[in-house]
């Protein structure tokens, strides 16, 4: 079998590697349908985040059960599942808590884009769905098992209401969603802050009703213009930046709720500058798994469309150049098909 591997900066080759198998009795093996490209993946391909030799890459997937070990007891061959990047047990403290993606035995998902894969922990990590869906509802699908579940989470961190001001800082993919996520809420006013003209009006198709171009300082005083001088209700940072951070921050009203989804690098926060601005924190890697019966729904009744941030498919085996074109903003997420 051949799969994804990056072995530095800019280098993503697709190569021979050893074909899944099951190992441990609660593993499973599932054939892609769909793989893609995350904008995490980005920090380690453009050299902004270590790695310790070639490295195995992709963590979203959905596709068919091939085969399951003996314990496993809720998914068998033959169905569609779709499953988080991290697995969990289900079982835990954690997971019982409703963090999943914290689970006490919780591994990350890290050899997605490839034709196989072997899932740890399938009875909780793996969803299936009622029936085989169909192939126009696989690209969304295919977002649930992070990006979607991950916009989700950074509305509900954020405490976004029915009613509610929302700013989005971040116009990627999860950024994109988290507005889809808002509006699905029942948030009246979402500000999503971007410069691209593509991904601006993905935002307003989501449900974006003001466009913010500025960036620091300035994008903070825009929003504050926005929002009659008081700050958002809630504030989504979905892209891990120093700047977005504190542009996130300050965004927010006295009182207000700030999440933080988006993967940090180089995020350091004063204790002063935080003490007085007076919001609520609440981030972290997404708990996937506790949202996807929902996501899984919505998709299939067609009450979403998150599907729509693929805007380039590749076949697996071009999943070098799938890298270069998110590298270059060519695309604002890459769709892998096997």
């Amino acid at each position: 079998m051949r799969g994804t591997v990056l072995y530095g900066p800019g280098d993503i080759r697709f190569e021979e590697r050893e074909t899944p198998k099951i190992i441990e009795g609660t593993d499973a093996v599932i054939r892609m349908a769909a793989t893609c490209v995350c904008g995490s993946d980005l920090w380690p391909y453009r050299g902004l985040q270590p790695i310790n030799g070639p490295t195995p890459m992709g963590h979203e997937y959905c596709g068919f059960v091939e085969e399951v070990g003996s314990a496993v007891k809720s998914v068998k061959p033959g169905q569609f599942v779709i499953g988080s990047f991290a697995t969990s047990d289900n079982t835990c403290p954690h997971c019982q808590y409703g963090y999943p993606s914290s689970c006490m035995r919780r591994e990350f998902i890290t050899r997605a884009q490839a034709p196989l894969l072997r899932v740890l922990l399938a009875d909780g990590t793996l969803v299936p769905t009622p029936g085989v869906p169909s192939e126009a509802l696989v690209p969304s699908l295919l977002t649930t098992s992070d990006v979607l579940g991950t916009g989700w989470f950074a509305a509900e961190a954020a405490n976004v209401k029915p009613g509610s001001t929302v700013v989005v800082v971040g116009d990627g993919a999860v950024g994109l969603l988290a507005v889809l996520s808002a509006k699905q809420m029942g948030a009246e006013r979402i500000i999503a802050m971007s410069r691209h003209e593509s991904r601006q009006k993905l935002a307003r198709e989501f449900g974006a009703s003001d466009i913010v171009t500025e960036r620091g300082d300035e994008g903070i005083t825009r929003v504050k213009d926005l929002t009659k001088g008081s700050g958002s209700d809630s504030v989504l940072e979905c892209v891990g930046t120093q700047e977005s951070m504190l542009q996130a921050i300050h965004s927010a009203r006295p009182g207000g709720f700030v999440s933080y989804v988006g993967v940090p690098h180089g995020v350091e926060l004063d204790g002063t500058e935080l003490f007085f601005a007076h919001v609520h924190l609440h981030g972290g890697p997404a708990p996937v798994r506790r949202y996807l019966p929902e996501l899984i729904g919505l998709v299939l009744n067609e009450k979403i469309n998150p599907g729509k941030v693929f805007d380039l498919t590749l076949p697996l085996d071009q999943v070098a150049e799938g890298y270069r074109a998110m590298d270059e903003r060519r695309a604002i997420k890459t769709l892998l098909r096997p």
